[in-house]
This record gives structure tokens, sequence and C-alpha cells, in this order.
């Protein structure tokens, strides 16, 4: 099946040509759902990621000449050609991801209406005129593209998280070099081909696969790259904001998460449940916005950790590309032994595991879908993100017991609310420190929305109209000697 996938490539793309590494070297893709290797990539460093710099850097001096209506008809291509090839996407996606089928299918679409968002941005870039302080001067604001974007993207949405820096780049006028993530490499390459096929011009989107430490300092020492976007961890967001730093270059940072999830005693139970078991085991839990601590009023604890449990053991475990699974496996040994370190931690804190709480019987790396209940503040599933499908469930009295052990985190992402009251409503929103919020709704991410966190869970924001002003340059523009 991997031969047959128009989509599969296995080289790097730069200055529209696909190139292997310079020594040679590749490494090897690995399925996660049976262990099985896809196929490799080329294993690229320094070198290759600076001559993708250069390439980038030479197609702008053209590339931001364009006009925002030509630039916006070459992405409704790309959008067209993404839906049409929607099925081979996914299948790809959910090959080396791991995911069930049809959230990779929905990732894809997520992808196509993020590019196709930034496609009617771009004929929307406005500048300003001020009136003057002189009579005899005019002022103004243009807006102009920052120039080479280096992006970084992670592996538990490889498809949608480049849609989300390659869309605005492209609007603007910017150029792109990508780096994609080492366990799944394949639908960020396939961006480079789908680009071909919509027209792009060579040298705006280079691909380049490889060692994060090599390529990632020449992105950030490199003068030509003029912006760094990321996605993934606070802990290496915060090497490359360092890295960025000695050459002064715009950034934008999504970072890591600890999602709280509060379900206050006036809440709809049903409707609660539902939105938690969304919340919690989209992409087996591994996404930057699942909820991480559940947090339930003393009222209805015991029904919510009742209803949650009896949902979590209906769910079905196994390859993504199998028909009926909701939950495909984690991406590799590594998460797993993480996400049992944490359980075992909250086993041996008083945590009572409700459902799950093990490997599953299918064996490698799939996991159970896992309740913990009378989780409490010294667990180390409270403070770290699990990343994994672990639901612990905390029992609170007050609003104001809630609102505090939500935000006591260095992390400031996303989180969730149930509640009919709507009082509440606005005083639990305005208490709570995060960059995304769901009030009584468990998947809130939408193309028209800005998303980026608070706090260490990031700098900026991706989608709205907001997102696309990452990428330009404003320059302010005072006009003298009118003879006026």
């Amino acid at each position: 099946m991997t031969s047959a996938n128009p989509f599969l490539k296995q080289a790097n793309l730069i200055d529209g040509q696909w190139v292997q590494a310079d020594s040679g070297a590749t490494f090897d893709v690995i399925n996660p759902a049976n262990g099985k290797v896809i196929g490799n990539v080329p294993e690229s460093g320094a070198a290759e990621t600076r001559r993708a710099i250069e390439a980038a850097h030479a197609a702008f001096a053209s590339w931001k000449r364009t006009s925002a209506a030509h630039r916006a008809g070459l992405m409704r291509k790309l959008h067209d050609l993404i839906l049409a090839n929607q099925e081979d996407l996914a299948k790809l996606l959910t090959l080396e991801q791991g995911k069930p089928i049809a959230e990779a299918r929905g990732e894809v679409g997520m992808s196509a209406a993020y590019i196709l968002w930034y496609a009617e941005e771009a004929r929307r870039v406005y500048g300003d005129t001020i009136p003057s302080s002189w009579a005899d001067r005019r002022m103004m604001v243009i807006k102009e593209p920052v120039g080479v974007i280096a992006a970084i993207t992670p592996w538990n949405f490889p498809s949608s998280m480049l849609a989300r820096k390659i869309g605005p780049a492209l609007a603007t006028g910017c150029t792109a070099v990508v780096k994609p993530a080492e366990a799944t490499p394949y639908s960020g390459l396939a961006w480079g081909l789908l680009c071909e096929q919509a027209g792009i011009p060579a040298g705006v989107i280079n691909i380049v696969t490889g060692t994060p430490a090599p390529i990632g300092g020449e992105m950030t020492g490199n003068p030509l790259v003029r912006k760094i976007t990321f996605t993934g961890s606070t802990g290496t967001g915060k090497i490359l904001l360092r890295q960025a730093a000695d050459t002064v270059k715009k950034v934008s940072m999504e970072l890591g998460g600890n999602a709280p999830f509060i379900v206050f005693d006036d809440a709809d139970l049903d409707r609660a449940v539902d939105g938690a078991m969304a919340a919690k085991y989209r992409n087996a839990g591994q996404t930057c916005v699942c909820t991480n601590r559940f947090y339930v009023q003393a009222g209805i604890y015991d029904a919510f950790v009742e209803r949650l449990t009896d949902m979590s053991a209906k769910l079905t475990v196994g390859d993504g590309m199998e028909a009926g699974v909701v939950q495909g496996p984690i991406i590799n040994e590594m998460q797993i032994g993480k996400i049992e370190e944490l359980v075992s931690d909250a086993v041996g804190k008083g945590g009572r595991v409700t459902v799950g709480g093990n490997r599953h019987k299918l064996g490698g790396t799939f996991y159970e879908p896992t309740v913990i209940a009378d989780a409490s503040a010294d667990m180390r599933i409270a403070r770290e993100e699990v990343f994994g499908p672990v639901a612990p469930v905390f029992k609170f009295d007050s609003e104001e017991e809630a609102v505090a052990a939500a935000n006591a985190t260095e992390y400031g992402l996303a989180c969730y609310f149930y509640t009919r009251d709507l009082g509440r409503t606005y005083r639990v929103m305005e208490g709570l420190k995060y960059g995304l919020i769901g009030v009584n709704e468990g998947v809130i991410t939408a193309v028209e929305a800005p998303f980026g966190g608070l706090k260490e869970s990031g700098l900026g924001k991706e989608g709205g109209h907001q997102g696309i002003e990452e990428y330009l340059d404003s320059k302010y523009v005072c006009i003298g000697g009118l003879g006026l």
C-alpha cells in the first residue's frame, strides 16, 4: 500500500528539486500500529538546510512582488488539490501517525480549510492612513512580508500544523523552509508535491527532513531567516527562542499545555461527558489541547466518574486503518513509557483506576483508555502533560477553588468548563488564564478563530485574522515636500 500512495515522497525538496541528504544517510519511518518500517527519508543537517534557506531567499525576491490576487488563486488551487486527494493524504497520515482514518480525513480537511482561509485573507492585508500631525505631510502604515520563514512542526498533527504555517506564508508573499517531525515526515513532504502541482514556484516552499539540532540550529542562526514558527514542547521552544535572539528574529511559538476541564454541579451532565470524551481521547490523547486534568464539583463527582468510566470502556482501540477504531496507538515507546510513569505515580499516591491503567492487550504501543478517580494535586499528572488516553478526575467544592486549581500551572493553552449559570460563565471565563476557552464544548478549534496560548504555552496566534499578522512587517511612512 505504501508504494501505491502517490504522495509518499522520500526526498528533500530544495529549490524545486527532490534530493537526498549530502551524505546519503537516511532514517526509517515506522508505522506505530504494527512497528513495521514504512520507508526512509533523508537524514539531513545544517548544509542541506542552508541551501534550502538560500533557495527560499532567492525565490522571495520575485514571490513577494506577486499580487495578492495571484497568490490567492494559487492557494485556491492548492485547497482544491488537497480535497481532491483527501483519501490518499489521510491514509498516508494514518500510516505514519496512527490516528483513526476518520480523524485523519478530518485533519486533511482542516488543512484545506486553513489554506482557503488564508487565500481569502491574502486580499485583506490592509495598511492605514493616519491623520497627519503636519499640514504639509502625509502619514501611512504599509504591510510587507517578513521574508524567509522557517517552520518546525510536530508529529501529532503533521498535516494541519503545516497548513497553519504554510498558509499565511504563501498568502503574505513569504517563502518557507519546513522541517516536519522525524516520526511523521511523509505528511510534510506531501505538501511539497501538492505545492508543485498547484503551480507554486520553485524555492517558495522547501522541505528538509532530519535531525532536529543541526536543522534547527541553522534555521535560528541563519540571518536570512526572518521568522521562526514552531509547534512543539515548551522545552524545545525555549531553546529556539534563545537561539533566535542572536539574530532578533520574529517568532511564533505554540507550545505545551496542561488543559483543565471543569464540570460544575449545574452542568448538563450528558453534554459534559460527551465533551470530555472528545476533549480527552481525540488522537489517543496526543494533542496539545487535550484535557489533562478533570475537575468535577462534589455534587456530581461520582456520577461523572461513573459515566466517563462506562464510555471510556466502550472505546474501540486498534489500527487506525481498521473500520470502527476510535483510538489508535501511542506514537512510540518513549511516549508510552511516560504514560506508564504518570499512571504509576498517580496510583501510588492514592489514585483509583476505574478502567484501563495498562498497555492494551493488542501489545505494541497501544494503551487502554484510562480513568483515575480520587486524583490529587501532589500527583505528577496534575503538573505534567500526559499526552495519552489517561483521564485523572479531581474533586472540588467551590467555584473559586476550581479556578485556582485550573490556573495552578505554568501553562495556559486550552481549557474547558461546563455550567448552565450565565453569571458563572462570565466569572470563570474571565478568571481562567488560557488562550482558548471552551464553554460547554469540548472541541473548539476553527480556522476563523485565533489559536495560541498564554504564559509558557507560547507566543503569537495561528488562524483567524490575527494569524496573518505574524508574517507581516509594519512600516510607517511619513511623506513631506508635497507642496501643500
